[in-house]
């Protein structure tokens, strides 16, 4: 297993969403959630619908309550930062069984979202934005 360390027993998962970077370890234990240190229902408080996306790998693999999980996530808005911190849960279950990778691959939550703000040209208003044509 390549990203596992021998010492803690966690397992290491890296996920991207737009500008948002998680850094995910996995470790066996109750089922808690903690993002940058904090519970992630005191984290992301203002949704219910983000803590459901949140456990969407647990719930596909039937494990939930098993794993503990600890991300640290900086960059973005809070739907990146929960997509990052999902494929971050996905590829660390992917370290954990090479056998479950089928199964989240089914589930779409091992493909990376490439789709990235684009920047602004000079001489535009905005990335494609343009100043209204007049003819005469």
């Amino acid at each position: 297993m390549a990203n596992q360390s021998t010492k803690n027993n966690y397992y290491y998962g890296l996920g991207r969403r737009k500008s948002a970077t998680a850094r995910v370890r996995v470790t066996p234990g109750k089922g808690e959630i903690k993002i940058n240190d904090k519970p992630a229902s005191e984290y992301f408080a203002s949704s219910k619908y983000l803590i459901n996306k949140l456990n969407k790998p647990f719930v596909v693999i039937d494990q939930v309550n098993k794993y503990d999980v600890s991300a640290v996530v900086d960059g973005g808005g809070h739907n990146s930062q929960i997509e990052a911190i999902r494929l971050g849960i996905a590829k660390a279950f992917v370290n954990l069984n090479a056998d479950l990778k089928s199964t989240l691959k089914r589930a779409d939550l091992l493909g990376r979202d490439p789709r990235e703000k684009e920047r602004k040209k000079f001489g535009l208003k905005s990335a494609r934005k343009q100043r209204q044509f007049t003819k005469r």
